[in-house]
């Protein structure tokens, strides 16, 4: 994956409300990362792809750093 599209990713994560990730479930939270990161930047199909399984395998970690903050 795109070194751009991960640094990206992790600000999205970083800037957004601890609360808000901690409450929606592992469906919801990989929709609503997509979209927050497909309105910030365009993305083709295939990097939409490979974010998807990116966030999936992530969920733990992003758990796990919304709740240390």
């Amino acid at each position: 994956m795109n070194p751009h599209l991960l640094r990206h990713l992790w600000s999205l994560v970083e800037r957004s409300q601890s609360s808000h990730l901690l409450a929606l479930d592992d469906n919801s939270l990989v929709c609503w990362l997509l979209e927050q990161f497909a309105g910030q930047q365009c993305i083709d199909p295939a990097e939409t792809d490979q974010l998807n399984r990116y966030i999936r395998a992530k969920i733990p970690l992003i758990r796990d750093l919304a709740q240390e903050r």
